[in-house]
C-alpha cells in the first residue's frame, strides 16, 4: 500500500519566489532523511533544503531556474515502498581521492600538546557564503563538520555586518532621495521624521530573515558551530578563543577542536 508524502519548502527567512539553482533528485531515486533536495539562492546566500522524510521520489514539482516560497511542494515520495526499494544516493558526488604529488621540503609543524574539546572530520573556519556552503556539502556526504564562527549568526561579514545591513539602510535613503525629486512634478512632501530605533529594528529583521534559515540548515545537517576566532597551533587543531555579546567581543575562554581536514574561509 502506498504512502505519497509531500515534502515542502520550509521556513526560509520569510523569503518568497526564492530562485532555485539545483535539483539533486529525480523520479525514482531513493532518499534518505536530510538528503538534499534542492539548493536555493537569495540575495547573497545560498541554503539547501534537506528531506524530512525518507522515501522513493514518485514526481519532482520544480526545476532549476524555478522559483519557490515557503511551504511550496518540492517532491512527491512514497514512503511505503522506501524499504525495498535499491538506495540511489540523491547527491551522487565522488569521494575525494588522495593526489600524488612529488616530496617538498617544508618547515617542520609546530604540535598541540594539549586535549581537545571537540573532534571533528572537517572543521570549517569562518561561517560565511563560502564557508557554510562548503560546511553543509561536506555534511551531506556523511562528514562530522564544526564551523568556527565569529558572531552569533553564520552569514559572516557580508549577512551580519557588511553588505546585506548596508543596502537594507541604503534603500530607505534611496526613497527618501525620490521623494525630493517629486516637488519638480509638483508633489511635494515634509521634512522625514526618522525614528532611530525602528530603522534599526527594521535592519534587524532584515538580517534576521536571511541568517535564520541558515540556522535551520545547519541544525538539519547537525552541523556543529563554535562561535569564536580561531587560530592554528598546528596542522590538526584550532584554539577558538570564544566570542560573545552582538559582535565579536572575546569572552576569554577558549575552546580547541581537534580536525582531519579542515576549509579556511575567512
Amino acid at each position: 500500500m502506498s504512502n505519497l508524502i509531500e515534502l515542502k519548502v520550509p521556513d526560509i527567512g520569510g523569503h518568497s519566489n526564492v530562485d532555485v539553482i539545483e535539483v539533486f533528485v529525480k523520479a525514482g531515486d531513493v532518499i534518505a532523511k536530510d538528503d538534499s533536495l534542492i539548493t536555493l539562492e537569495t540575495d547573497k546566500a545560498t541554503m539547501e533544503v534537506p528531506a524530512e522524510a525518507a522515501g522513493v521520489v514518485q514526481e519532482v514539482k520544480i526545476a532549476v531556474g524555478g522559483k519557490v516560497s515557503e511551504g511550496d511542494v518540492i517532491v512527491v515520495i512514497d514512503a511505503a515502498t522506501a524499504a525495498t526499494a535499491s538506495p540511489v544516493s540523491a547527491n551522487p558526488a565522488p569521494a575525494p581521492q588522495p593526489v600524488s604529488a612529488p616530496p617538498v621540503a617544508a618547515p617542520t609543524a609546530a604540535s598541540h600538546s594539549g586535549s581537545a574539546d571537540l573532534e571533528c572530520d572537517v572543521l570549517v573556519l569562518g561561517g560565511g557564503p563560502g564557508g557554510y556552503s562548503a560546511a553543509f556539502r561536506a555534511a551531506d556526504l556523511g562528514l562530522k563538520v564544526v564551523i568556527v564562527e565569529r558572531y552569533a549568526t553564520l552569514g559572516g561579514v557580508c549577512l551580519n555586518v557588511g553588505c546585506i545591513p548596508s543596502k537594507a539602510l541604503l534603500h530607505n535613503a534611496a526613497v527618501i532621495d525620490e521623494v525630493k525629486h517629486l516637488a519638480a512634478n509638483g508633489i511635494t512632501f515634509g521634512a522625514p521624521q526618522i525614528d532611530i530605533n525602528q530603522l534599526r529594528g527594521y535592519k534587524e529583521k532584515v538580517i534576521a530573515k536571511l541568517t535564520g534559515g541558515l540556522a535551520g540548515m545547519a541544525k538539519a545537517r547537525k552541523v556543529q558551530i563554535v562561535r569564536g576566532i580561531g587560530q592554528f597551533p598546528d596542522p590538526h587543531h584550532v584554539e577558538v578563543q570564544l566570542t560573545q555579546g552582538d559582535g565579536k567581543d572575546v569572552s576569554g575562554d577558549k575552546q580547541v577542536v581537534k580536525f582531519a581536514q579542515a576549509i579556511i574561509a575567512a
